[in-house]
């Protein structure tokens, strides 16, 4: 394929050629990470469960409008900025929430145009990377690796969630069968479990003490949250709250479930651990190699960079790369 016609085109012809592809490996490799592991039919029991309290919906909303000024910068000019540049921003406040991160919407924009400036200062001065490049990776250091790094927290802070609220339902049960009320084994498991399971839950019970009820301040968390296990005991609780029975059998049985969840993760884990390390070196290794060529042979590798024809390369390179790892992800990933 004769590719010489890429040296004499021009800026706009260049942009398009490289940002095309390179965009299409952003948007693969954000598929790929994107999603909270909450299968559909999980998803549509929950709406059941919701749509059988038709006022839960419009307090959570309402509550969640209170709280929203408490999100927002102190600045007049910031909150503008975050007017005009997010068009949903309960949704990053949620996300930020979930990570465990105060959800500060003008620090987390200082953020994003920090990272976007150091990655396009350091492929401009320190690579010398053509500034079409440098204006991608900008891009994508501003909007791409913050909702990136927000995940992985996101996604940590789940993971210790799920590890303790076994042992917090255990406590409730204990509290339970003592006499105690719903809302003070909540309190009482939430000061005796540690990590993000007894913040939430102490959260959940402060909620309580200042008016919200409990099912909404349940649902609110579960909606804040995503986490399939919470959403099974807020389910638990709205449909006994509704029906009756012995809540403290109730909850000792989804214990007994939530535990063998984790069993069945946890084997699948060691089952697709193989296949993960090998996703992790395969997918390391042109990286690797590009920075060992770059000492060893400089000119040899800044061909790819320096050169348009190298530059349409890379994009399609990335692109066939963010396909892969998108491929590999679906195939170690397992939904219990």
């Amino acid at each position: 394929m004769d590719l010489t016609f890429l040296t004499s085109a021009g800026p706009t012809t260049t942009l398009i050629l490289m940002g095309i592809p390179m965009l299409g490996g952003i948007l693969l490799i954000a598929a790929a990470f994107a999603g909270n592991g909450e299968g559909q039919q999980l998803k549509r029991r929950v709406n059941r469960v919701k749509g059988a309290s038709p006022t839960t919906a419009d307090q959570i909303q309402t509550v969640v409008s209170v709280r929203r000024k408490t999100g927002d910068s102190k600045h007049a000019l910031v909150n503008n900025i975050i007017r005009a540049t997010l068009p949903r921003p309960d949704l990053l406040r949620k996300k930020l929430e979930r990570a465990g991160v105060k959800p500060d919407l003008g620090r987390y924009l200082m953020v994003c145009a920090f990272s976007g400036i150091a990655l396009f200062g350091l492929s401009k001065f320190g690579f010398g990377v053509p500034n079409v490049v440098c204006i991608l990776l900008g891009i994508f250091g501003a909007v791409g690796l913050p909702h990136f790094v927000l995940g992985i927290k996101a996604s940590r802070r789940q993971v210790q969630f799920i590890v303790h609220f076994s042992d917090a339902i255990d406590l409730m049960v204990r509290g339970l069968r003592a006499g105690l009320p719903i809302a003070e084994s909540i309190k009482s498991a939430g000061q005796e479990i540690p990590g993000p399971a007894g913040e939430e839950l102490t959260r959940i019970f402060e909620a309580v003490k200042i008016g919200t009820s409990l099912d909404v301040a349940l649902w609110e968390t579960a909606e804040r949250l995503k986490i399939p296990e919470f959403n099974f005991f807020t389910v638990a609780l709205s449909i006994q709250t509704e029906t009756g029975g012995n809540l403290a059998e109730t909850l000792d049985n989804l214990s007994s479930v939530l535990r063998q969840r984790k069993q069945m993760k946890l084997k699948v884990k060691a089952m697709s651990s193989e296949a993960k390390a090998s996703a992790y070196i395969i997918g390391s290794l042109p990286f690797l190699m590009f920075f060992a060529l770059y000492f060893l042979n400089n000119e040899y590798v800044m061909a790819l960079i320096h050169d348009p024809r190298g530059n349409l390369m890379m994009a399609g390179g990335f692109a066939m790369f963010a396909a892969g790892i998108g491929v590999m992800y679906n195939m170690v990933k397992f939904e219990i």
